[in-house]
């Protein structure tokens, strides 16, 4: 049986922990992806899958008007309450699934974020999160997700800083299967990733399935000149590849 996410990310909360970039995607996808939800001053946001808490802080720091984190570990909670405790912000965090969202009532927020959560649950988990995550924005309210490319994992084999294990999956033929992987920090610690691997349609699908009728705004994120030019031994395995994508619909 595969490891929960929970076991998963309770083993390695520890190795998550920081307070500056570090990760590969703290450089490629999260600077973006905070840039994407402004204007975030005066914003009631929720985070879906916070882990220990790095991008909600930065969202609070900005401006927020509030902001609730939620993940499934409690190692990565315990990461975020402690670092909340250190430097307090008012960040309210809690473990709890994605999909268990009847606390908050309808249109609670104006900016619901889910970084790289979706790439850990299946198809069907992920329009559920989805339909609740329609239910609890406000009319206007914006949600941003972003999740590995997927084809990433059919572009890059199995070495730093970033890879998914496909095996012998093909990118129609292994939807909604396990790839397992890891993704690296610059200081040559890795963290365990996975990746249930969906298509583009099955992303578009969920979302219409879940109320969300306009099309969304989409962007392929991957390491740019900027990074190759900081650490071209890090970053140059991965020049001109597809790393993540992101998306931001209005509801």
């Amino acid at each position: 049986m595969n490891e929960t996410n929970e076991a998963l990310y309770n083993r390695s909360a520890q190795d998550w922990k920081r307070t500056e970039p570090i990760l590969l995607s703290d450089f490629s996808a999260r600077p973006f992806i905070l840039s994407w939800c402004e204007p975030i001053q005066g914003q009631r946001v929720l985070d879906l899958g916070c882990g220990e808490g790095y991008f909600a802080r930065q969202l609070k720091e900005r401006g927020a008007a509030s902001v609730e984190g939620i993940d499934c570990s409690s190692k990565m909670i315990d990461g975020a309450v402690s670092a909340e405790q250190d430097a307090p912000l008012g960040i309210r965090y809690r473990v709890s699934d994605a999909t268990e969202l009847s606390g908050f009532p309808d249109g609670d927020f104006d900016l619901v974020v889910a970084v790289f959560l979706f790439n850990y649950v299946d198809r069907e988990k992920m329009t559920t999160i989805m339909q609740e995550v329609h239910r609890v924005l406000r009319e206007g309210g914006r949600f941003i997700f972003s999740v590995p490319h997927p084809l990433f994992a059919f572009l890059h084999e199995k070495e730093p800083p970033f890879y998914f294990e496909r095996g012998e999956a093909g990118y129609f033929s292994g939807r909604n299967e396990l790839f397992e992987g890891r993704i690296w920090r610059r200081d040559g610690t890795h963290v365990p990733v996975r990746c249930i691997h969906k298509t583009l349609d099955d992303y578009f699908q969920a979302l219409a399935a879940a109320g969300f009728n306009s099309l969304p705004a989409v962007r392929e994120l991957h390491a740019r000149p900027k990074h190759l030019a900081m650490d071209p031994a890090f970053f140059g395995p991965l020049e001109d590849k597809p790393l993540h994508l992101a998306f931001q619909l209005t509801r």
